[in-house]
C-alpha cells in the first residue's frame, strides 16, 4: 500500500472516531491548533520536532501525517534527512528503521506532486 493510501486510510478511520469519541478527539483538536498557532517556534519547526517524536515513538500512521504536514510547510529533503539523522542519533536501531519509512514516504509523496 502507498503511503497516500495509508494516510487516506488513516484519515478515514480518524473521521469515524472523531464521530465516535467527539468530546475527546475535539480536545485533542484544540490541543493541537493551539500548539501550532502559539509560541516562537515556525509551524515547520514544530512539525520536525513532531516527526522526531513520531519516529522515535514508532507510529507509522503519525510520522506519514507529519512528512506530508512538513511539505506542505515548505521543507526540504535536506532538512528533513538532517532532523531524521539527529533522531537516529537518539533513537539507535529502531529508529533508523522508521527514519528510512519517513523518507520513503517523502520521495513518494513528492514524486506524486511533480
Amino acid at each position: 500500500m502507498s503511503y497516500l493510501d495509508q494516510i487516506n486510510d488513516t484519515r478515514s478511520e480518524l473521521r469515524e472516531l472523531y464521530k465516535t469519541a467527539p468530546a475527546a478527539t475535539a480536545g485533542f483538536s484544540a490541543l493541537s491548533k493551539a500548539v501550532k498557532d502559539n509560541g516562537p517556534l515556525s509551524v515547520k519547526e514544530k512539525e520536525y520536532v513532531a516527526l522526531g517524536m513520531a519516529v522515535a515513538l514508532r507510529c507509522a500512521p503519525c510520522i506519514n501525517f507529519h512528512v506530508e504536514a512538513l511539505m506542505k510547510a515548505g521543507a526540504t529533503r535536506e532538512e528533513l534527512g538532517d532532523v531524521l539523522a539527529m533522531a537516529i542519533q537518539m533513537g539507535g536501531g529502531p529508529t533508523l528503521m522508521y527514519s528510512a519509512s519517513a523518507l520513503a514516504c517523502w520521495d513518494e509523496l513528492a514524486a506524486a506532486k511533480a
